[in-house]
This record gives C-alpha cells, structure tokens and sequence, in this order.
C-alpha cells in the first residue's frame, strides 16, 4: 500500500514551534511539492515514530491535526491517506498555528504538566469527527456552506443541545433561549458585555474561576469575593454584599463542581441563593463547565433547572465532550432580551459560528458517538481519578488534605502546612514538572490549596508528579 515516500524532516526541539507541528508542517510540504500525492498512503503512526525518533502520540497528535484540516483521510483497517480533495484553509491555520506554538513556547521546557482538568486527547473521538466534517462539507452544496449563517448558532444543532438540556439536566428551554458561541469564554463575554454598566457588581467565588473574572471587569463591573468551604459558596458572605447598598448585579458560580476546589454547592444553600436572587433582582451566571464526567449515581441538577428562578444565564462547553481543540460552547437564558442582545453582539466580533462543525458534531449526536465517547471517557476517567487517588493516598495522604471527586477531571489538595507555593513550583520546575499555583484562582491573599488536573496525564506521569510534589509538602 505504501508509495515511495521517504519522510525527510529535521526536528528543532529548541523550536518554538511544537514538534506534532513541525511534524503536520513538513507533510502538508511534501503534499505541496507533488511528493506526497492524492490517495498515497503514510505509514502508520507507530513506524513514523520509530522513524522521527519522537513518541507515538506526538505523530498521532500531528496526523489528527492534518486530519482535522483536510490533509489526511483516514479509513478503517486501511490506514491514513492524502485526502483528494485539499483544503486552502491558509487563514484558519495561520490562527490555529500561532496559537499551539504559543502554547509550545510555555510547555517545551516541562515533561510533565498538571493542569487544571483537561480531558485527554487521546481518546477523543477525532476520526469520527473528521469524517463527519468531511461528509457534511461534501455532502451539502457548497454555496449553501459558504453563505452567512445565525448569529445564534446552527438551528438543528441549538434543538439538540436544547433536547440534551432538558432531557440529562433538568432545564426547560428552547432553541430560540441559547446561543452557540466559540467555547464558554465567548459565553462569558458576552454575558459580562450585555449585564454590566459602570459601578455594577458582580459577587464571584473565592477561590475561583479568573479568564470569568477578566470577563467582568472588562465590562467595567467590579467584583466582590465570596468565601467557600465544603458545601460551596458562602450564602452569608453573598446576604452582606447584599445588604450594603451596592448594585449587584449578578453573581457567578460553579455550583456542580466548584472550581477549583471541586465541591459541590448543598441543596440548603442552592435554594437559599435562588430565592436571594429573586428577592434582589440579581441574574445568576451558572458556569457548568464538566458536567458529563459524573462517577456517582447521578450528577446534581443545575441551578437553572429549577422553574421559580427568575433570572440566570447557564453556559456549558462541548470542549471537554469532543476534544480540547474544539471551540464550541452555549449560553441558555430565559431572559428573551439577554439571548437577543447576545446574538447582536456575536453578530458584531463573529458573525456566525462554524455551522460546517456544528453540523458535524450533530451528526455524531444523531448517529449515537457523542454518547458511546461520554461512555468510554466516563470510564476511562473513573479509573484514572481511582489511580490517582491511590497515589496521592500512598505518598501524601499524612501531608495534606483532600476528598476523592465525584466526577469531574481534577482533585482539589489543600496541605497541612501553609506552603510557599513559588517555591514549591520552582523546585517543580526544575525536575520538568509544571503545576498551576494558586495565585492562578485566589482572589487577593494567596489560598493554601492546589488543584490537580489527572485527566490528561498518564499513570506513570501521574506518579512521578505526586511523589516529588509530596516530598516538598
């Protein structure tokens, strides 16, 4: 099956420049210059690794790239072949490339990274969606594809994540009450860009989410901490910012799960903050950001769920389901004049969304994908949090804290001794270990808690990183 192509490429790891990049790059080169031509096959992943001297996931992650562009075609129990048809998507990659070679300059100098509880990329359903794309991208006539689209986001795909709210949490919405938007950040923005005025106030939870907070401020709101412990934010914190005369406006919260610390917000305290906002007026902003990853019976159902909640906005992400890359996210709002507002001003910075993907993505909805992966990914992530809380229990559990998550892709670590964090990171450092330090989700004195993300690293990874993060604590 194989052409005579011989792969010639010099890697620079001192490159800016990730090396699954360099990799994509040198065989988009190849297929420019006539030497790799339509329907040549590549060799598999594992003989190009033995072949660059690089490990089997980097190839894997520079050929699901180049599939996802249109470069490749992969076909099962053949392997993966230049795709007929190429793409001139030179824009979309020069905006994609900037992006992972920014974050290639951050990673280079760590093996091993924690984050904040990023899904694994190598399980997430790639093909399935290249194929996909490319079905839906072939199969509609192409003047319809290019023309300008809703600023709301693909009609059938909004009806799905509509059926999905309802149905799985509890919601009653419809396709007219959510916007799609490119990843929950967007959802943020234009949530913060359509609530706040000068001298508005937001109460935010601390510790917590910050890209939010950036959001906020940027609409000129200012922002007021909340304190949580284990049954989440403080509704006692919330009723004195209440009752000191300012304007709040809203108030921001990660109720599922809280981030970082992972708790989950109690019912007592649920019912308390809703019957707050109707009280004041303030619209509640749900960030749902890992819902489906649930290792319990059930996952707790959102707060905008419940029927006599007079003013929230939910938002949610499809990043975590599919893959990290993929920049999808929704707000839902039974406020009519929010989600109308919303669409003009994504209409302004966007446009429309990429209905070519969101149709894709639909028909892995449809054709039962989404849910085989939410299986499998359940699964696969059950068993790591498991692994991780055996580690954690043989190597630091006479030195810190913490509680074995419900769900969800990270652990929340809080030491018996205060730490000096800096340190402890740059000690990290220097073996090529990276964590994100608290200062990264406190909102003024630095919180004296970690949150670890397990859901992209592997079991020996996992290992090294607790064991030398244990003996500084």
């Amino acid at each position: 099956m194989l052409r005579g192509w011989k792969f010639e490429i010099q890697l620079d790891e001192k490159s800016d420049k990730a090396v699954y990049l360099q990799i994509a790059d040198a065989i988009i080169k190849d297929i420019h210059s006539g030497r790799l031509k339509a329907g040549d096959a590549l060799p598999g992943s594992r003989n190009l690794a033995q072949l660059l001297k690089v490990n089997r996931n980097t190839v894997v992650e520079a050929l699901n790239v180049l599939i996802i562009e249109g470069w490749l075609i992969p076909k099962e129990r053949q392997g993966t072949f230049v795709a007929d048809t190429l793409p001139d998507f030179k824009e979309v990659q020069k905006s994609n490339r900037v992006t992972a070679t920014a974050k290639s300059t951050i990673s280079k100098h760590y093996h091993l990274q924690f984050d904040d509880g990023s899904p694994d990329s190598k399980i997430a359903p790639i093909t399935e969606l290249a194929r996909a794309y490319r079905q839906i991208f072939n199969q509609k006539a192409r003047w319809q594809m290019m023309g300008y689209g809703n600023e709301l986001g693909d009609l059938e795909f909004r009806k799905s994540v509509v059926q999905m709210l309802n149905h799985q949490r509890g919601m009653q919405v419809n396709e007219h009450n959510i916007c799609i938007t490119r990843g929950s950040q967007m959802a943020m923005y234009l949530t913060a860009q359509y609530l706040f005025t000068k001298n508005d106030y937001v109460i935010v939870e601390n510790p917590g989410y910050k890209p939010a907070w950036s959001a906020f401020e940027n609409a000129d709101a200012k922002l007021l901490p909340a304190s949580v412990d284990k049954d989440g934010l403080l509704i006692d914190d919330v009723i004195a910012y209440l009752k000191s005369g300012k304007k709040i406006k809203a108030i921001y919260v990660t109720p599922h799960r809280q981030y970082p610390t992972t708790v989950t917000l109690s019912l007592k305290r649920r019912l308390e903050l809703i019957r707050l906002s109707n009280e004041y007026g303030f619209t509640i902003i749900e960030d749902d950001y890992d819902n489906e990853f649930h290792f319990g019976y059930r996952p707790v159902l959102p707060l905008s769920s419940f029927t006599e909640l007079k003013n929230y906005v939910y938002i949610g992400t499809m990043s975590k389901v599919v893959a990290p890359a993929l920049r999808i996210g929704y707000l839902a709002s039974n406020d009519d004049a929010l989600i109308e507002k919303v669409g003009s001003l994504r209409k302004i910075i966007d446009v429309q969304g990429d209905s070519i993907m969101e149709q894709a993505v639909l028909q892995l909805i449809k054709d039962g994908t989404i849910k085989r992966h939410i299986k499998k990914a359940t699964n696969h992530y059950k068993a790591k949090r498991d692994f991780m809380a055996t580690v954690l229990n043989k190597h630091i559990k006479n030195k810190a804290t913490y509680t074995i998550p419900e769900g969800g892709l990270a652990f929340w670590i809080v030491p018996n001794k205060q730490m000096d964090w800096l340190q402890v990171s740059k000690k990290l450092k220097s073996k090529g270990i990276k964590i994100m330090t608290p200062d990264t989700y406190s909102f003024d004195e630095t919180i004296n808690g970690i949150r670890l993300g397990y859901g992209s690293l592997s079991g020996k990874e996992l290992e090294e990183g607790i064991i030398a993060l244990g003996k500084l604590l």
